[in-house]
C-alpha cells in the first residue's frame, strides 16, 4: 500500500446547488467564495471531504469506497460489475479572479490496482459547463476558457473484490495561463450502436435509482456525466424511423469509462489512435481493435457507443439494439437553453405543432437540457412552471409546452 501525495484525474457527478448549470443562476457565494489571491502564487481552495456522494463513505473526514448492507459492492449500473467506483462531489468554488489551469494534489493510500482521480470543470458566463477534465499528476487540467467558477469531484476506483483507496485530504491550486483562442466547432453528431441498459432498481454512476420506463443515457466516459436530476450533459438520440429523444447522461458505460469518442482524437482521454466519432467498443467488435477487448480486458460482444434506459429505448420505437444518430448537445454553445422539469410526471412530449393534440414527434426526459429556438402561441398547458399557451420550438417542426421547461430565457417569435 502506497501512502503519499498524488495529483490525480477522472470524473464524477452530482453538484451542490451553488454549482447548478441552469442559465441565469448566479455564481456561488458564501463559504465557497475566496478572498483576493496571493500575488506570489496560485489561488488555493481546500474543500472538506463532504458533499453528495455515490458509493463513497466518509468517516471522521476520511473517504473510502462503501459497501451496501447486503455486501454488494458499488459501481455504475451500466458497467455491470467491471469495477468498483465511488464519486464524491466537492461542490463549486468561486475564485477571486478568473483561472483556467487547475492542479489538485490528493493525500491518501492507494493500493495496487486502485486509483484516486480528480476531475474539474468550469462554468461560463451563460451558465454552461465545460466537460469534466482530469487534473492528473504532473499535468494540471486546462479549462477551455478562464472562469471564476470551478467545480471539483473525486473519483475512487478499485478492482471488484478489493478494499480500494483511502483519501484524507485534497487541495485545489488554480491560476491562469495564456492559451490560444477557443475554437468554435460544429456540434458533435455521430451514428453509433445503441443498447438497452435495463437494470431497473440498479444505481447509475451519478446515484440515480433506475425506475421502469426511465429516461436517460449512458456514455463510456465520465467527462460527460451529469449530476443526478440534471442534464448539464444531454444527448438527442434519433432512431431510423425518425423519432427522437432528448435525455440527460446519468450513467457511464456500457463497455468503457475513458472513451470520449465524440471529441477530436488528440483530445480523447484514451484510444487516441481511433478517429473521432468511432467508439472503442465498435472498433474492438468490428475490427478486433485492442484484441477485441474493452478497457477492462473483457471480450466486446457488441459495438455499443451508447446505452439507453428502457423508456428512452422503447420510446424511440426500438425493439432490438440498433444504430442511432446521437447529437452531443453540450459540444456546441447554444444561444438559449431550458431544462425539462416534470416532477415525476414522465417525459415532455414534443409535438409536430404547438398543440397538445398534435402528433407525437419525440420526448424530452426529466432534467434534460433543451435548445430553445423561438416561441409561439398554441394550446394552453398546465405543468410544473404553471399554465401557459406558449410553446417553444426545439428543432424544426418540433415544439414543447413552456409550462414544462424551466429557465428558458426570452426568445423571439417563431416565423
Amino acid at each position: 500500500m502506497a501512502t503519499g501525495v498524488l495529483t490525480t484525474a477522472l470524473s464524477l457527478a452530482t453538484l451542490a446547488p451553488v454549482a447548478t448549470a441552469e442559465p441565469g443562476v448566479p455564481p456561488p457565494t458564501g463559504p465557497h467564495t475566496q478572498a483576493a489571491p496571493d500575488d506570489e502564487g496560485p489561488q488555493r481552495w481546500a474543500p472538506p471531504l463532504a458533499g453528495t456522494s455515490t458509493g463513497v463513505a466518509i468517516t471522521e473526514g476520511t473517504a473510502r469506497l462503501s459497501t451496501m448492507r447486503d455486501g454488494t459492492e458499488t459501481g455504475p449500473a451500466a458497467l455491470r460489475g467491471a469495477e468498483r467506483q465511488g464519486l464524491l462531489d466537492l461542490g463549486a468554488h468561486q475564485f477571486a479572479t478568473p483561472v483556467n489551469r487547475i492542479d489538485a494534489p490528493v493525500t491518501g493510500d492507494v493500493p495496487p490496482g486502485s486509483q484516486v482521480a480528480v476531475d474539474v470543470r468550469g462554468q461560463d458566463a451563460d451558465g454552461q459547463w465545460s466537460e469534466w477534465l482530469p487534473a492528473e499528476p504532473g499535468s494540471p487540467a486546462v479549462l477551455p476558457e478562464p472562469t471564476r467558477t470551478v467545480a471539483v469531484r473525486l473519483a475512487m476506483l478499485a478492482p471488484t473484490g478489493s478494499a480500494g483507496p483511502v483519501v484524507r485530504s485534497l487541495e485545489v491550486l488554480a491560476d491562469e495561463v495564456p492559451t490560444g483562442p477557443r475554437t468554435i466547432a460544429p456540434r458533435a453528431s455521430y451514428r453509433v450502436f445503441a443498447t438497452r441498459e435495463g437494470l431497473v432498481g440498479g444505481v447509475t454512476a451519478n446515484g440515480h435509482r433506475i425506475t421502469p420506463n426511465d429516461q436517460f443515457a449512458a456514455l463510456p466516459s465520465r467527462r460527460a456525466l451529469s449530476p443526478n436530476g440534471r442534464g448539464d450533459y444531454s444527448v438527442r438520440v434519433c432512431a431510423a424511423g425518425g423519432r427522437c429523444a432528448t435525455v440527460p447522461v446519468w450513467d457511464v458505460g456500457p463497455w468503457n469509462t475513458k472513451d470520449d469518442y465524440w471529441n477530436p482524437s488528440d483530445q480523447r482521454q484514451q484510444w487516441k489512435d481511433l478517429p473521432q466519432g468511432r467508439p472503442q467498443a465498435q472498433a474492438a467488435f468490428e475490427n478486433k481493435y485492442n484484441g477485441g477487448r474493452d478497457g477492462f480486458g473483457r471480450q466486446v460482444k457488441n459495438p455499443a457507443g451508447i446505452d439507453l434506459a428502457d423508456g428512452t429505448f422503447y420510446g424511440l420505437g426500438l425493439r432490438n439494439n440498433a444504430f442511432v444518430t446521437v447529437d452531443y448537445l453540450w459540444t456546441a454553445k447554444s444561444a438559449a437553453l431550458g431544462r425539462a422539469t416534470t416532477a415525476g410526471a414522465g417525459p415532455v412530449v414534443e409535438r409536430a405543432t404547438p398543440d397538445a393534440a398534435a402528433p407525437d414527434g419525440g420526448v424530452v426526459g426529466d432534467g434534460a437540457q433543451v435548445e430553445v429556438q423561438c416561441q409561439v402561441a398554441g394550446s394552453s398547458v398546465t405543468g410544473t412552471q404553471g399554465t401557459s399557451n406558449l410553446w417553444l420550438r426545439t428543432r424544426p417542426e418540433r415544439y414543447v409546452p413552456a409550462a414544462w421547461i424551466q429557465g428558458a430565457p426570452p426568445v423571439p417569435p417563431c416565423t
